[in-house]
């Protein structure tokens, strides 16, 4: 944990990528404490914010598609054997989180890959059962690069806003605070999204 604390004290591209990558295995890396402080300090023009979301979701993409390809060839049992162990434990890891995330891969379908990357607990782990499924993995990239993409833009936009009204040395404790709102607004925005295309459907559906 101690190279992670250095890492997040020096946020450049090239540890933004490789932060996310961690965050999107099983490594408990927190996706808030990397995007918007990159976002925060791109805002005074230390960094480029359009790179910071681009590298966060190029680290998010490949972190994703390494656990999709262990779960693809080594299996439920393998996979629940290392949630049990010890260095599952050590990653905050357990049978009972990868069950959950199976759960809400059953009950959403493929769209949970894109979903699934703005819950927290379900963020990093919603690659395995669609690894475990079979899931086509260019379909399975693509949403998970609009999921990752969409989670990183949001955080990147309270980032930018923040350094104009929170002090460095309370930033860290400004996100945590309002985290669960980002994801209740997240959810909303997704909610009215489906509305608008079902709308949209049936509409279609009796021009036809």
């Amino acid at each position: 944990m101690n190279m992670i604390t250095s890492l997040l004290n020096n946020l450049n591209y090239g540890t933004i990528l490789l932060l996310m990558l961690l965050e999107s295995t099983v490594i408990p890396v927190p996706s808030e404490l990397v995007v918007a402080p990159a976002a925060y300090h791109a805002a005074g023009g230390s960094l480029n914010v359009f790179l910071v979301v681009l590298f966060a979701t190029i680290g998010a993409d490949l972190g994703a598609s390494i656990n999709y390809f262990v779960a693809l060839y080594v299996g439920r049992p393998v996979i629940y054997r290392f949630a049990n162990s010890r260095w599952g434990k050590m990653c905050l890891l357990n049978q009972e989180k990868v069950e959950k995330s199976e759960r809400y891969f059953d009950e959403h379908g493929i769209a949970a890959t894109l979903t699934g990357r703005l819950i927290p607990g379900i963020r990093h782990l919603i690659s395995l059962p669609a690894g475990l499924a079979r899931m086509n993995y260019w379909k399975f990239l693509l949403y998970t690069t609009i999921g990752a993409g969409a989670w990183h833009s949001i955080l990147a936009l309270m980032g930018w806003y923040m350094h104009a009204v929170v002090p460095e040395n309370e930033l860290e404790a400004t996100i945590e605070q309002y985290n669960h709102y980002i994801v209740y607004t997240i959810f909303g925005l997704l909610f009215l999204a489906i509305i608008w295309m079902v709308v949209k459907h049936r509409k279609n559906s009796q021009r036809e």
